[in-house]
Order: C-alpha cells, then structure tokens, then sequence
C-alpha cells in the first residue's frame, strides 16, 4: 500500500514539471523526483528557531483637547489620543534564530513585524504629526528583518546586515519593554530604525563596540529626502561598558548622516514647511545631522535586583543650506541650523513579585522650533538666519505594573506634560489655542507576552 502511495505522489509530482523543462532535460524517473522533493524543503520545527512576541491594548483619555483632539506637544502619536479612546497598540511577533555563544564562524537571522495603531504611526512619523485620529489598527509595519553572522575572528565579530532597530536611546519601541506605558519626549526625537550593516565586537566582558554604515534613519532608501542631494548615507557607532557584577551598564551612541533624515524627529521634515504646496513654494536643500546619545543603568545590589535607576541623554545638531524660492523677495537662500538636547531620568522599583511602581521624567529643548514639527511659518526653521525661540518641553509619568498571571502584565498610567506651547490647536499649527499646560493623561494597558 506504501508502494502505491508513493507511486501516486511521483506522479502527482512530475504533472507539475514545466514542458520546457521536459524538453530540454532528460525524462526524470520516479526515484530522481523523490530526491529532489527530499532535499528542498522548509523545516518549520528547525532546531533553535524562537517564535516569540505580545499582544498590548489598552485605554487612554486626555483631559485637555478641543473638539474630538488632545493634541499635545511631544507626545507620540498613539499617545495623543482622543478624550477617551481604546487603543490597540500592537501586536509584535518575532522569529529568531539567534547566534549561540561559541566563538565559530555561524550564521542566523530575526524578523519582528508588528501590526496595530503603534505601527501605522512607525511608518511615517511626520505623517500624522501628533494626532492619532487617524490612526490605523490593521496597519503593518515591518520592525525588523535581518542576517547575522558571526566570524571567528578575535572574541568573535559579529554582523547585522538588513533592516535593524535604532542603536540610540534607552526607550524601545515595544512598549511592555519599557519603564512606561506612554513614550517619552526623548524617544520621540530619536531615529527608529536603519537598513544596512552594523558590526559589533566585544573585547572583553566589559567592553563592547559598534561601527555600522546605513541608508539613514527610519529610511529604506538613501539617507536623504532632498530630491537633489543624490545617495547619501550615515554612519553609526558605540561603545558600550558594562561594569564588573554586569548590574550597571554605560551606553554611548553617535550618528552622522550626509543628508537631511527622514524624520528623526517628532514633526515633518527640516526644509517642509506645511503651507508650501499652496503657497507654491519650491525648494533645495543641503544639509548633514549629527546625535549624540548616552544612557546608563544601575541595579544597587544593596537593593536586591528590587531597584533599577536609568538615565538617558541627548544632543543633536542639523546644519546646512537652503535654496527657498517664491514670488516674494523675503523668501530665498538660507541656512539650515538647528540644535535640539534633552536628558531624562528613570527608577523603578518591584516591591514584590506582582508590584512595582515607575517613574519617569524628562527635558527636550531647541534652539528653534522645527525640531518640534511647528513648521506653520518659514521662520520657524530659520530661514536668512533667522532666530527663532526654540520650545521647551517637560513631563513626569508615574507608571504602577501588575503581574498577576504568569506572562499576563496590567499597567496603569498618569502622565502630566507642561512646557512652551504644550498644547496646540485641533490644526496641529503654531497658531491658535495653545498654552504652557500642563497636559494631563491617564491609561491603562494590557500585555500577553509568548
């Protein structure tokens, strides 16, 4: 009976050989196909190959807003909720097949993607400015995908080659990996994603560091938006200390890009302005990014891995030339010149096995107002030099975690944002109803991890 069977599906198989291939090859017999079908498959049980992820939803109201908006000022989109708004924030699956730790030469990959309202607002930041109301629950977004390999060289080089989450900041784009259900000002200034190749290598168990080439930030193509710039790219590098005992570790990132990035800021681009379409403006720009970011960790071991305290900081400088043409001799050639800094300060503490209670809070400031995407007016990026006051942001967020099932965390929120022009009008410009705040939130959010 087995005879017959396998019979039958050589058979079956050889109906779907290509006539070409029948014509210029010889006949394949039976036993041929069998080989063939043997030997090119998908194992989907591969042996170290890690299926993993979460499912995180929630409820956010904000108690200042006009009409059916809350739109304030350096909060992420999905944050900007409406007066009260059930969210979907993702839903992350990864596969992985992770290098092990022997020193030899090895190759494997990871894949994360991530559908929800989190993902529609990744795709394009400047997009949707800070407003969520149009965000998308089916939206897919792909976080990352890439080959590593590692070479036996040394303690072992390793490489990513690919689509790879951003090497700077401390926040993360998982929310349950976070201290804080809500994203901070400083994540949202910070580059998301790269394509290209980042090499990392380790020399010892305290040192570690980075060196990697990429199209730019939160780009799949070149690093620049500018039409005329032609392909730029940016370079990535870090270095990292972990201290002895590893409860403390030391992170500094740095990044220069040849080109204006694509948005890695909260806000619309360097040279958009969002009058331009109408008013007919055309325009050429040149211009280079560098950031700085450095964020540590420390869990007191006086503390019994209770207690972990965090800091994070940033400096970044976008500087270059404009060519602004339009029918109006104050509009024209320029520069480019904006320089944004922030710094904020994390704790957490577990008082128990299904409490814990965190706290965060943050500083974001610039020297003119485009780092923030309040681009309603030319001067509000610089042109001819000009200065512009730059805004100044502020928030505190109080976060209260429970584990009540294994894998089940349940999160409850409130988070007050204060600062210059906090909160912005239902247009989303710089005029209109705005005010120092505070802006004030409350949420709660739901996380099965797998």
């Amino acid at each position: 009976m087995n005879k017959q069977i396998s019979a039958f599906l050589s058979a079956t198989l050889l109906a779907f050989v290509p006539a070409s291939m029948a014509d210029s090859t010889p006949e394949a017999s039976a036993q041929d196909t069998k080989k063939m079908v043997q030997n090119n498959f998908v194992e989907t049980a591969q042996k170290g190959i890690k299926l993993s992820g979460y499912v995180d939803a929630g409820y956010s109201y904000n108690f200042t807003g006009s009409g059916n908006q809350s739109n304030v000022q350096g909060r992420f989109g999905s944050d900007t909720a409406q007066r009260g708004d059930f969210n979907l924030y993702a839903v992350k699956i990864a596969l992985e097949k992770a290098l092990t730790s022997e020193n030899k030469a090895q190759a494997g990959f990871r894949t994360d993607v991530m559908i929800g309202e989190d993902a529609d607002y990744f795709i394009n930041r400047a997009a949707r400015s800070n407003s969520n109301t149009n965000n998308n629950s089916n939206a897919l977004f792909l976080e990352q995908a890439y080959v590593s390999i590692r070479a036996p060289v040394g303690n072992g080089w390793d490489f990513k080659v690919g689509k790879f989450v951003s090497i700077l900041g401390y926040e993360v784009m998982e929310r349950p990996a976070n201290m804080n259900t809500t994203y901070g000002l400083l994540f949202n200034v910070m580059p998301l994603y790269y394509t290209g190749v980042l090499s990392s290598y380790r020399f010892d168990d305290y040192l570690e560091g980075k060196l990697g080439v990429v199209n730019g930030s939160n780009s799949d193509n070149n690093t620049t938006t500018n039409p005329n710039a032609g392909d730029g790219v940016a370079v990535l590098a870090a270095l990292n200390v972990t201290a002895p005992g590893g409860n403390a570790t030391w992170s500094n990132n740095f990044q220069y890009s040849t080109g204006s990035d694509n948005d890695t800021r909260q806000g619309a681009d360097l040279t958009t302005v969002t009058s331009e379409a109408a008013a007919g403006y055309t325009h050429t720009e040149s211009a280079y990014y560098i950031i700085y970011n450095s964020w540590g960790n420390w869990a007191p071991k006086f503390a019994d891995d209770k207690l972990l305290l965090a800091f994070n900081a940033l400096l970044g400088n976008a500087d270059g030339s404009l060519s602004y043409q339009q029918n109006n001799p104050n509009f024209g050639p320029g520069n480019v010149n904006s320089c944004w800094y922030g710094a904020g300060a994390y704790a957490k503490y577990q008082f128990n096995d299904w409490f814990s209670l965190a706290s965060r809070g943050e500083y974001l400031g610039s020297n003119n107002c485009w780092v923030f995407g309040n681009q309603g007016s030319a001067a509000s990026i610089g042109l001819n030099g000009r200065h512009v006051t730059g805004d100044n942001l502020w928030e505190y967020t109080l976060t209260a975690g429970f584990n009540v099932i294994d894998n089940l965390l349940i999160r409850a929120e409130y988070r007050m944002d204060w600062g210059s022009n906090i909160y912005r009008s239902s247009t989303g410009g710089p005029v209109g109803a705005q005010s120092g705040g505070p802006a004030y939130y409350a949420g709660a959010e739901v996380v099965y991890s797998f």
